[in-house]
């Protein structure tokens, strides 16, 4: 009696501690604070352990620590390459953090990812791809060992990479191993946010003349992929970004970057892990947006959506939209359930919601 009494008394905890981190913000209003500010576009950050901020931008990548507010840009240069024949690929739009290192991958061919380590700022290649139409989006990790970057087609297939070696290797997944893409079908290198990860499992979200969410249960080892109802048939439309704030609950959010205003099928929800998905406010709210992130705490109701046309935000599951703020930036990444820092053209910026 006396351990059913006990075993009663530790769930009992565990479940109210868990209820209790749910937290209902109604933000209405966000500061922005401006940290970087450069004749620099940036579409891709990562942050470590709330204060180091890890970014990719069209010449190369940096770092900025927000304990000391130093900065550090590293931009390349043609001298940076042996291949003096090939066209010097400097843009990186896709970065990741692991505990000892930084990861930042330059986005098409010849597309070389880079393994920094965090301490010594010393720098690798740990993966080249050479291919007409190589164009990487997006890397994340499940943990300190295993990590994914996707990018679009160039077979039958999306370009998938996986090392499990703390990425000191990377191997490129077979298509015989991966649903077969659309003609058209792509992705948007345009916040570095087209993969989710929630546990083992993975969400990839394209675009383009098919958008449609790649799932995988088991960390990359076997793919399906789910049809979605946002925009799509066009090169410019899709789904541009893809969040889940827990295995049942995501959002996918974009557009078309050429028709910004437009607000049909450009947002969708997920309750069962990807498998269906719903529009919401089809037709009434943000219009396109580049990037999409559940507030932390939030309970899956909270998120915001920057873009070029600005920042919004719902508090009711993607209902209803409420503008903050029309400053642009192209992607976003949460420190806790009321800061975030955002990147865009010439600029990274530390934004507090109110």
């Amino acid at each position: 009696m006396k351990l059913i009494c006990t075993l009663l008394f530790v769930l009992t905890f565990v479940f109210c501690t868990t209820e209790e981190k749910v937290v209902t913000h109604n933000f209405s209003k966000v500061e922005i604070e401006t940290i970087l500010k450069d004749s620099i576009s940036i579409r891709a950050l990562d942050i470590y352990n709330d204060t180091l901020i890890g970014f990719g931008f069209n010449k190369g990548y940096g770092f900025i620590n927000l304990a000391t507010e130093k900065k550090t840009i590293i931009e390349f240069s043609e001298s940076d390459t042996k291949e003096k024949k090939e066209n010097w690929i400097a843009e990186q739009r896709a970065v990741s953090f692991t505990d000892k290192s930084f990861f930042s991958l330059g986005v098409s061919s010849p597309a070389r990812l880079r393994k920094i380590d965090r301490e010594t700022k010393e720098e690798k290649i740990v993966y080249t791809e050479m291919h007409k139409k190589v164009f990487y989006d997006a890397i994340a990790f499940w943990n300190a060992k295993e990590g994914i970057a996707m990018g679009d087609p160039t077979d039958t297939c999306l370009s998938i990479i996986i090392t499990r070696d703390g990425g000191e290797t990377w191997k490129k997944v077979s298509c015989d191993d991966l649903p077969e893409t659309f003609v058209g079908e792509a992705a948007f290198a345009a916040s570095n946010g087209n993969i989710s990860i929630v546990g083992d499992k993975t969400w990839i979200a394209t675009g383009g003349m098919k958008s449609r969410v790649f799932f995988s249960p088991d960390k990359g080892k076997t793919w399906g992929v789910y049809d979605t109802p946002i925009i799509q048939g066009k090169e410019t439309t899709g789904a541009y970004s893809v969040d889940f704030y827990d295995e049942n609950n995501g959002i996918i959010f974009g557009g078309d970057y050429t028709a910004p205003k437009s607000n049909e099928a450009n947002k969708a929800i997920t309750k069962d892990g990807g498998k269906t998905w719903e529009l919401v406010s089809d037709g009434s709210g943000a219009g396109y947006k580049s990037c999409i992130r559940y507030i932390p705490n939030g309970g899956g109701k909270e998120m915001v959506a920057v873009g070029f046309t600005g920042i919004s935000i719902s508090n009711d599951l993607g209902r209803s939209w409420k503008e903050l703020s029309k400053e642009g930036f192209y992607t976003i990444r949460f420190i806790n359930d009321s800061v975030a820092i955002a990147a865009g053209k010439g600029r990274i910026a530390k934004l507090i919601f109110k």
